[in-house]
């Protein structure tokens, strides 16, 4: 079948993760697929771990599926909607800053980490 290729397969995240990051289950997993590639070619890589396009999330064959990777995709997936012009303005905030200094980035990265803070203080209670 020739989606497969360019859309990757389908997957649901490992039962504990979801049960450690229930929000997790806010967002449309697939693995593979033609986004990954693109998103390597614009940071000179063959490939990126994880790549979101409104509420779908394209992880590269063979990235481990940590919860501070999904979690940072997840806070993408909530930036997208967040607004309708959300993927214009992170393009242009690449352009004028590059992927390392993209707000947008940060704030993704931020909110991984908040989240996975909070799960950390919700089991040592």
């Amino acid at each position: 079948m020739i989606v497969g290729p360019l859309v990757g397969r389908r997957i649901d995240l490992p039962g504990e993760l979801v049960r450690r990051h229930p929000e997790l289950s806010g967002a449309i997993w697939r693995v593979g697929g033609i986004p990954p590639r693109i998103g390597g070619l614009f940071l000179g890589r063959s490939t990126v771990a994880g790549i979101t396009l409104w509420k779908t999330v394209f992880l590269a064959p063979g990235a481990m599926l940590s919860a501070e990777l999904l979690l940072h995709e997840l806070g993408h997936v909530r930036q997208f909607g967040s607004s309708w012009s959300f993927p214009l303005r992170y393009l242009w905030e690449s352009v004028r800053r590059g992927y390392s200094a993209n707000r947008y980035e940060r704030e993704a990265q931020e909110f991984a980490v908040e989240r996975l803070r909070a799960a950390n203080l919700s089991t040592n209670v």
